[in-house]
């Protein structure tokens, strides 16, 4: 059971650690089970900045929905791999903007979908899907996703965090092309993931988050990767870099205090 004993929602594996509970468990949250506890902690043993990076960038997605609706007028987001509901959610982002704003958030881990849906339950323009984020059709014909999006107007399409869940034969870039060649001029992609620029950590991260999550897992890359993602992409300032330093809002907001590994991105405009 989670910290709080409550029903398994349908298809939880309790057994096995999910990424989205293991982010759950560094943000504070409560949707998380002893063994995803248990992989987390191992992971700090090596990687011990890892709970304030995820703390930073749940404040990058926060900072980046919020100037992509009061700068730019984005009123539609897509978040692929959006994890659980926490504070500070794009739809609730996005809609002290505009109350107008429509928000289809996309997982594949059930426990998302569960409690996902018990929070959206009174809000028309937000939905949440279960869906592989690789399966771009799926998700662009999904009744929900048809209902709250036009892909004729520019789209804020989201990959925070995610991409390095992909293995590259499964080509994360490709997949990153196919999404953007289906969204329309002046669309937005938010694109950050996990890096690091020793080989060691790479490695370690890698092959422990694989055979933790029995290979939902891709890999750590380093930052020249993520250049191939923004590929035919205006990229906004201040370009591609540590996401605590991505336009934050005072002096005093938090930075990534280690540099073992990092959340590394930025957002790129389709011209």
């Amino acid at each position: 059971m989670g910290q709080t004993q409550e029903p398994l929602p349908k298809g939880i594996d309790v057994n096995v650690p999910s990424v989205a509970r293991m982010y759950d468990y560094f943000l504070g949250g409560k949707d998380n089970y002893a063994v995803d506890r248990e992989a987390s902690d191992e992971l700090l043993k090596v990687v011990p900045s890892t709970r304030e990076l995820a703390l930073n960038n749940r404040q990058f997605l926060a900072r980046v929905v919020r100037r992509l609706a009061e700068d730019h007028g984005i009123r539609q987001f897509l978040d692929h791999g959006s994890g659980l509901p926490t504070q500070n959610n794009v739809h609730q982002v996005a809609q002290s903007v505009d109350p107008s704003s429509r928000v289809v958030y996309v997982d594949n881990d059930p426990i998302v979908l569960a409690h996902g849906r018990a929070l959206l339950e009174e809000n028309e323009n937000t939905a949440v899907i279960t869906a592989d984020m690789r399966d771009t059709d799926g998700i662009f014909n999904h009744p929900e996703v048809e209902r709250l999006i036009d892909f004729d107007e520019p789209v804020a399409a989201l990959f925070v965090s995610v991409l390095h869940c992909i293995k590259d034969e499964d080509d994360p870039a490709g997949l990153i092309r196919t999404v953007r060649d289906r969204l329309a001029p002046g669309s937005f992609m938010v694109i950050c993931q996990l890096v690091s620029e020793d080989a060691a950590t790479r490695e370690f991260v890698t092959d422990f988050m694989d055979k933790s999550t029995h290979g939902n897992w891709g890999r750590v890359r380093q930052q020249r990767d993520l250049e191939q993602f923004f590929e035919g992409l205006e990229i906004l300032e201040p370009g591609l870099v540590e996401v605590s330093t991505w336009r934050p809002d005072t002096d005093l907001a938090p930075r990534q205090r280690t540099q073992e590994w990092i959340e590394y991105g930025g957002v790129g405009r389709l011209p």
